[in-house]
């Protein structure tokens, strides 16, 4: 990874919500909304991911969303597409896509549900690093794909020539340290899970792939900036607004408190795909409210 990719990868970066309308993909709102994050000040943009709703989408859909993504960016903010598979043909197949339509890096996911061993998971990542010429962000999330890589396993992948870094959702903030003393500063590391964030980056931490950005891209791009220049008073004054959306956008499974809140600010439809369902009345309520707290909605 060059100096410049990685620096360029940081910050606050936006896990798209893929917007749908009449069961299909909804490309003219999806643009409407890259062209906005990008407007409010979102450091990247990361389409198909686990928001983007990517277990559903078929592999034409999958690679439209990362086209469309890529094309209305158009080179203003980076793009890493989700490219990730429990089947290593698969996430080779749709990170060979990414590269062709332009992506700046991928981001691929530990293979879930296979329960791969270390070594499994190391064979995994060398076949795509061996597939493409661009960054390869390892998603390490245990809690939905079972399997936890290690540092070691990690430590190994980052010899090879794409590895670039990790997404961490192992809510684990004492990894950071641990991925650092092991890969060392250049080691792109952004944290998965929004709630700790702002500690992530105490640690060494580069930035955020983040749920919450899709609702409140320019507090999560402020929050972000504060932290990376050193300002931890300023970014607790955001986190205090930020956190009750940090939590109530996980009150159900992700991404349908992120759409409702979406649908509620007028962004996109609130639709879903199977099995994924639109939020519960107590969950509205909870979204409502931390709305209301970051200053995003009235009343």
């Amino acid at each position: 990874m060059t100096e410049m990719t990685g620096s360029r990868l940081r910050g606050s970066l936006t896990a798209l919500v893929t917007p749908f309308r009449d069961g299909a993909f909804d490309e003219a709102a999806f643009r409407k909304f890259v062209r906005w994050q990008i407007e409010q000040g979102s450091h990247g943009l990361v389409p198909t991911g686990t928001t983007g709703e990517s277990p559903t989408l078929t592999h034409a859909e999958h690679d439209r969303v990362v086209e469309s993504c890529i094309d209305e960016a158009g080179g203003r903010v980076p793009v890493v597409a989700g490219a990730g598979s429990n089947s290593t043909a698969e996430a080779v197949a749709r990170a060979r896509h990414a590269e062709r339509a332009g992506a700046d890096a991928v981001l691929v996911v530990t293979p879930y549900y296979n329960k791969p061993t270390q070594e499994g998971l190391y064979a995994h990542f060398k076949a795509v690093n061996d597939a493409v010429g661009i960054p390869i962000i390892i998603y390490n999330i245990p809690p939905r794909s079972v399997v936890d890589m290690s540092v070691e396993t990690m430590a190994r992948l980052f010899e090879l020539k794409n590895i670039a870094g990790v997404k961490d959702a192992t809510a684990k903030i004492d990894r950071v340290s641990q991925q650092r003393q092991a890969m060392g500063p250049n080691f792109l590391q952004l944290s998965g899970e929004d709630a700790t964030a702002l500690g992530y980056n105490a640690q060494g931490g580069h930035g955020c792939i983040s749920v919450v950005a899709n609702v409140a891209p320019r507090l999560c791009a402020d929050l972000q900036e504060a932290t990376l220049s050193g300002d931890y008073a300023k970014a607790l004054t955001i986190q205090d607004r930020l956190f009750p959306l940090q939590t109530g956008l996980f009150a159900e499974a992700n991404p349908a408190p992120a759409k409702y809140a979406l649908a509620r600010l007028g962004h996109i439809t609130e639709e879903l795909r199977l099995p994924l369902v639109p939020v519960t009345e107590p969950t509205k309520r909870i979204v409502d409210a931390a709305l209301r707290h970051a200053g995003l909605l009235e009343g």
